[in-house]
């Protein structure tokens, strides 16, 4: 009479050994430190600030020379001014939310 051996315990084996190296080895997972998209938005930022920087000093001397000219209400400059404030916050903003949700 045959007897058909079971592959349940060889295939049970490879499984626990499989859980067994990724729970053990949780470094592998990680194997890259930055991922390619973080490195490239860390650039297009750096890249917008360093050319928003002497469009916000134009946008602020024009529309401030037109403010005291009295050709635009002083509510234009100011806004511009929140605008560049939040433009140029926008990377430390960001840092401090992922630091509270601990990412």
């Amino acid at each position: 009479m045959n007897q058909k051996q079971s592959i349940w315990p060889a295939h049970t084996l490879v499984c626990a050994l499989w859980v067994l190296c990724a729970v053990a080895l949780p470094e592998f997972a990680l194997a890259q430190a930055t991922s390619p998209f973080d490195t490239g938005a860390n650039s297009l930022v750096t890249s917008l600030t360093t050319l928003a920087t002497p469009i916000a000093v134009l946008l602020v001397m024009a529309l401030g020379v037109a403010a005291a000219a009295g050709q635009i209400s002083w509510g234009w400059p100011l806004g511009v001014l929140a605008g560049i404030g939040l433009i140029f916050a926008a990377p430390t903003m960001v840092t401090w939310v992922k630091s509270l949700f601990g990412v």
